[in-house]
């Protein structure tokens, strides 16, 4: 089983940065796509950035120029660099990882989609 692990979230000014980390532990052989979602109150769960495992990154239109999104394989780690933000980021954010774990019989890889458990950022004066 892949677990996520998340941190960094908390209450910051509109304005300010904030920093979002995600590590996976498990018996992880490769890991191919790391997301992060948010989702405020009331709203559905919206996809803010992603990267896949050669680099190429993308973002949703709100959060272009602002976020950045990146990884560290070594660590099974995926980050959140949160600049400039707004009252509208305020919501609860979510990494998603995908990839492949190691199983009990040789040469055999098991898929995995796991989410992680959320962390609330806050923007508000």
């Amino acid at each position: 089983q892949v677990q996520l692990v998340e941190s960094g979230g908390g209450l910051v000014l509109p304005g300010g940065s904030l920093r979002l980390s995600c590590a996976a532990h498990g018996p992880i052989f490769t890991i191919n796509d790391m997301e992060w979602y948010r989702q405020a109150p009331g709203k559905q769960r919206d996809l803010v950035a992603g990267i896949t495992n050669v680099g190429k990154t993308s973002y949703a239109e709100s959060v272009k120029g602002r976020f950045t999104i990146s990884r560290d394989n070594a660590e099974n780690s995926v980050y959140l660099t949160m600049n400039s933000l707004k009252p509208e980021d305020t919501a609860v954010y979510y990494c998603k990882v995908s990839g492949f774990t190691t199983t009990d019989y040789a040469d055999s890889l098991a898929t995995f989609d796991t989410w992680g458990q959320g962390t609330l950022v806050t923007v508000s004066s």
